[in-house]
């Protein structure tokens, strides 16, 4: 079985809750996660290519934040903010499930922070282009 082709397959199946409903998303990427070397180089172009058509949905926020960017040092690791109910932390050995209203704050002060930090809409394209564009 191929795992990777696998866990593709379940993440294309997911974004289909992007077409959905009045969902809201706004999502946080660092430009070095733009040029990451973990695949093939097809499987980052069509990646790359995904986030320009993401990027251009109405309900969709995408901001890169730029290597250029002076980052605090947290947080370290990835997060998921659901409205103001629950966030969800990945961890090497797992995933933490936070529901404290305070804690949940915390995170979503994070956000906006780092949110501050990021460009969007046709800025944030031309990272993600000449991320895609620097591809062999």
């Amino acid at each position: 079985m191929d795992d990777v082709a696998d866990a593709v397959a379940a993440r294309m199946e997911r974004q289909h809750v992007l077409y959905e409903g009045n969902r809201r998303f706004a999502f946080l990427i660092e430009e070095p996660v733009l040029r990451n070397t973990l695949s093939a180089a097809e499987t980052q172009r069509t990646q790359l290519e995904q986030l320009l058509i993401v990027s251009r949905l109405p309900n969709v926020s995408l901001g890169v934040i730029p290597v250029s960017q002076r980052r605090p040092r947290l947080p370290v690791e990835n997060f998921w903010i659901y409205d103001v109910a629950q966030v969800n932390v990945e961890l090497v050995s797992g995933y933490l499930t936070i529901t404290q209203p305070s804690e949940i704050a915390s995170y979503a002060d994070t956000f906006a922070g780092l949110a501050d930090m990021a460009v969007y809409g046709p800025k944030a394209r031309a990272l993600i282009t000449t991320a895609r564009d620097s591809l062999r």
